[in-house]
């Protein structure tokens, strides 16, 4: 398989980040790249930005009429993919581009069709990471292993990357956060196997930015259940 990435960056109020964030994607160790970023109505002038002076790092740019949730702009941006392989970025730093390859590699090498990025397979990768925010993803993650059948260690990571054809193949529901344990599921649903490699993470708060709550997790629960 072509190493090709085509990486979608569900973006909603990002404005102090989503500059970085491009330029750092355009920098990936990846040649052939396409971008696309979805913008989910933000308010806060990021649709400008993207519209205008940083257009030229930008491949695709979706916009939305309206917000929806970062669910629904991955629906959306993965509609518009056309590269063999697809990853989602979050428009935030949390997550290092430079490690694509680590995250897309078994699936160029065709050695799996699946691949998640996970930040607590190795102890090291998760210590900056809030205590909550790890009880909550060891929690979700292990209930949804018990329906899935999967051995996953994060779930909820953003480093997800998918076979074009399986993840255009899939009816994505969830417009919010409920994404995450909805494309688990629907993924094990096709027999499929996800595999796990570590990444690193660098978290962010609130007051940073981190719009993900505690009636997210809920619904996550309420995912897990439904599409188990």
């Amino acid at each position: 398989m072509d190493k090709s990435l085509s990486i979608i960056i569900p973006c909603y109020n990002e404005i102090e980040t989503i500059e970085v964030i491009l330029k750092k994607v355009r920098q990936a160790p990846v040649e052939d790249q396409e971008i696309i970023v979805v913008d989910d109505y933000s308010t806060d002038g990021t649709r400008e930005v993207l519209q205008g002076e940083l257009a030229p790092y930008i491949d695709k740019l979706v916009l939305h009429e309206k917000n929806q949730g970062k669910g629904a702009a991955l629906r959306s941006g993965f509609a518009h993919a056309s590269k063999e392989v697809v990853i989602i970025q979050d428009a935030d730093l949390e997550y290092d581009p430079q490690e694509y390859p680590v995250v897309a590699g078994p699936i160029w090498s065709e050695e799996y069709p699946v691949v998640y990025g996970s930040r607590f397979l190795e102890r090291v990768k998760h210590e900056r990471a809030y205590r909550m925010n790890i009880w909550a993803n060891t929690f979700l993650t292990k209930l949804s292993n018990v329906l899935t059948r999967q051995k996953l260690s994060d779930m909820e990571t953003c480093y997800k990357a998918f076979r074009r054809d399986i993840i255009q193949s899939i009816d994505i529901v969830e417009d919010r956060f409920g994404f995450e344990p909805e494309i688990t599921a629907k993924i094990s649903h096709k027999g499929i196997r996800i595999h796990e490699v570590p990444i690193s993470y660098y978290p962010r708060s609130k007051e940073e930015g981190k719009k993900i709550g505690l009636s997210d997790g809920l619904r996550a629960i309420y995912c897990i259940l439904r599409y188990r």
